[in-house]
């Protein structure tokens, strides 16, 4: 019998504190994501308007992802994350007193997420490119998937609880929360103290140059390009969660309470499967459980989208979380492994219109389709266009089926040495 063990990566004093704030503030962060999806539909009964969110949410991260990477490789990725999360629990603060004192439209919430999502195209380069300076290469990829369980713990108690915030303390209640929870990363950030971060010796600082530098070292790299396609194709089809009040109320029948945990399902699935992956010694054959993983999305996602049970659709959300945590850790550790730390910044910026991209514009197809022909034919149809988007980038990048571990043309790829335990 084999005995958990505690994961490598929360032995580093550094790493433990981030994460331990990560995990409280992305609680805040899902609640409020939820929240908003049920307070627009209170606010109208148009699913397109649904899909709209997606849009205010993707816009800032396609207009300033560049200029963000190449900001976390030229400044200090803490001092960074300092402004990025002051600035987002300002935005929560702005929703919460709109709200309570009667003044919130539509177009409120569209504005104050499109601001908070400009706080999270910063946010997301500097912060990823901050681990591997708060553990050894070695315990990288356990990092990613104690970052994974954070991610989607906060996801399984922030939807969790947010119909029950709604109904004792209104829909303003959430957004007060959320902004509260971001106290938790600022405090740990201070206690972290100053990090070592390597920089290129002819650093271009925020520039064209340094942004191409880091789109031409990812045009290089075929795992790392083939990686990023996939996952925002996959995303794109299979993505539908604003749906989910539409799911939630005229397919299944269920209430805000109901709502909450279906919404939290995705999460538990993925908090299982990283808790599973963070006792793993060292995953083998990446490249086929990467594929795999990203196959049983895409066949969830068409199961979910039949599913007329509240308790089939919760399972079946379930597995969908599941095979995206696995997805989601095995390529961050690929990627993040594969790349100098002066460009981690730069490559993860990219990456970030790619796997933020997926999801959100997926939000508004989604959005769209379920106008013209119904909420249930969306997601089918998304579950069947990501497994088709599957092949078409397994017999282009055919190297996928067969990755595992490094590849030899990064073996010589830039790292810092080992942080202090």
């Amino acid at each position: 019998m084999i005995s958990p063990r505690i994961p490598p990566a929360l032995k580093h004093r550094g790493f433990f504190l981030l994460w331990l704030g990560q995990l409280i503030s992305i609680a805040g962060t899902q609640m409020q994501i939820w929240a908003l999806f049920w307070h627009i539909r209170t606010l109208t009964h148009q699913p397109i308007a649904l899909g709209g969110i997606g849009l205010a949410r993707i816009l800032p991260v396609i207009l300033f992802s560049l200029i963000a990477g190449a900001v976390a490789d030229s400044y200090n990725r803490r001092r960074v994350l300092f402004v990025t999360q002051i600035s987002a629990a300002l935005v929560a603060l702005t929703l919460g007193l709109l709200t309570q004192f009667g003044h919130i439209t539509l177009w409120h919430i569209y504005a104050l997420t499109a601001l908070q999502a400009v706080a999270v195209a910063f946010d997301g380069p500097a912060r990823q490119a901050l681990i591997p300076n708060l553990v050894p290469a070695r315990d990288l990829p356990n990092a990613f998937s104690m970052t994974s369980i954070a991610f989607q713990a906060g996801a399984v108690i922030g939807p969790a609880l947010s119909g029950f915030v709604i109904v004792l303390a209104g829909q303003q209640g959430v957004y007060y929360i959320n902004a509260a929870s971001f106290l938790a990363v600022i405090l740990a950030l201070a206690l972290i103290g100053e990090v070592p971060q390597m920089r290129s010796a002819e650093s271009r600082g925020v520039s064209w140059p340094a942004i191409l530098e880091g789109m031409r070292f990812i045009a290089t790299r075929p795992i790392i390009l083939s990686s990023m396609i996939l996952d925002f194709v996959a995303t794109f089809f299979a993505s539908a969660n604003t749906l989910m009040p539409i799911i939630a109320r005229d397919i299944l029948q269920v209430g805000v309470v109901g709502y909450g945990w279906l919404s939290a399902a995705q999460s538990v699935g993925a908090v299982v499967a990283a808790l599973i992956i963070s006792q793993v010694h060292a995953l083998r054959r990446q490249g086929p459980l990467f594929l795999w993983a990203v196959l049983i999305f895409g066949a969830g996602t068409i199961w979910f989208g039949l599913a007329r049970s509240f308790l089939l659709a919760w399972v079946l959300l379930a597995v969908i979380g599941a095979a995206d945590a696995v997805s989601t850790i095995i390529r961050n550790t690929i990627r993040q492994l594969q790349t100098p730390d002066y460009l981690r910044g730069r490559m993860t910026s990219v990456n970030q219109i790619f796997f933020q991209g997926g999801p959100q514009l997926g939000e508004i197809e989604a959005g769209v389709v379920a106008q013209l022909f119904g909420a249930p034919f969306a997601i089918i149809t998304g579950g069947v266009g990501c497994i088709v988007g599957l092949g078409w980038i397994v017999a282009k990048w055919p190297q996928l089926m067969s990755y595992d571990e490094h590849e030899p043309e990064l073996a010589g790829a830039a790292a810092l040495p080992s942080p202090p335990e």
